[in-house]
């Protein structure tokens, strides 16, 4: 049984957030790159495929490469402002409630925006305050901030709504047990929960919970982040993509917008970036396939467990 590529509108799929008249794009760009230097140009390339939805974080320490390409491109005329969604992120030495405010300001200078689309926690971990954004003691050890609350900062998120400039909110690293708590309690509720996802982390048990409340999972890794096992290579995808004639990547992201996720990848090379873009519906065949077929289960990024970004390294 083989099935026609057709052209379809899945890349255009667009979610309603739970607050703000605001609809973030299924398909979104990251911009944590290792070589900083390519940022701005990675940037522009996404714009040029039709990426409309950024991913950025204060950790990464590029914001600035990233509201060039921005600027440039919105000061060319053929995209507006409206047209876009941009998310960063506070980051972990960032927590006490007095340093939100001034943290999102800096992040909307560097990016040379008037408002953010949607600000999230970067994890629920507080780190010692301060300019370093890696503290740690003469051991190695992470200095952590006991002094607030993951509800405190949450507070200082919905502020940041209240003034206007910040047009959603929501948390990124975090596990299910602290996202049902910091729901239980807020005044204004998460609108997307950014979290590790892809067929190998399928996370069913927090998308169920997101999509009883009205919560967007974005997912970070949706390739799996190129690590071992590889799920590009999983025999499963394989042959789905050689049936629909699109390649595995293109089949994993697919998969992730049918079932309710947005994601984000990132790549430098513009056609690596066309294609993460040029996505269509899979049959329902294959969506089963995938959600029956792989029981490979493992999480790529130690981050939910300690607050300190990082890819693990795994042998075959």
């Amino acid at each position: 049984m083989s099935y026609e590529s057709f052209y379809d509108d899945l890349r255009d799929t667009r979610f309603a957030l739970n607050h703000g008249a605001v609809e973030m794009p299924a398909v979104g760009f990251g911009t944590l790159f290792r070589d900083l230097s390519v940022t701005t140009q990675a940037v522009k390339d996404a714009l040029d495929a039709g990426f409309r939805h950024f991913d950025c974080a204060e950790r990464y320490r590029n914001e600035d490469s990233v509201g060039v390409a921005i600027k440039e491109t919105l000061e060319g005329g053929k995209i507006r402002r409206e047209d876009l969604f941009i998310t960063t992120k506070l980051w972990n030495t960032n927590h006490r409630p007095e340093r939100v405010q001034p943290a999102f300001e800096a992040s909307c200078r560097r990016l040379q925006v008037d408002y953010i689309d949607c600000y999230l926690i970067h994890t629920p971990f507080a780190f010692q305050p301060g300019d370093n954004q890696d503290p740690r003691d003469e051991q190695g050890n992470v200095i952590y901030d006991s002094g607030v609350t993951l509800i405190e900062t949450w507070r200082a998120l919905e502020r940041l709504v209240d003034e206007g400039r910040c047009r959603s909110i929501g948390l990124s690293d975090v596990t299910l047990p602290a996202l049902q708590a910091i729901v239980a309690e807020a005044r204004i509720k998460p609108a997307v929960v950014q979290v590790e996802s892809h067929p190998y982390l399928p996370e069913w048990e927090l998308l169920e919970f997101c999509k009883q409340h009205g919560i967007i999972v974005l997912a970070f890794a949706p390739l799996g982040h190129g690590m071992e096992p590889n799920v590009l290579e999983d025999e499963v995808i394989t042959w789905i993509a050689r049936r629909v004639q699109k390649t595995p990547a293109q089949v994993a992201l697919a998969w992730a917008v049918q079932r309710g996720v947005a994601f984000l990848t990132t790549s430098a090379t513009p056609s690596h970036i066309r294609e993460n873009f040029d996505i269509s519906t899979l049959p329902h065949r294959a969506m089963l396939e995938i959600k029956e077929e792989i029981t490979t289960r493992i999480r790529f990024n130690s981050v939910v467990e300690t607050g300190v970004p990082g890819f693990i390294p795994r042998k075959k």
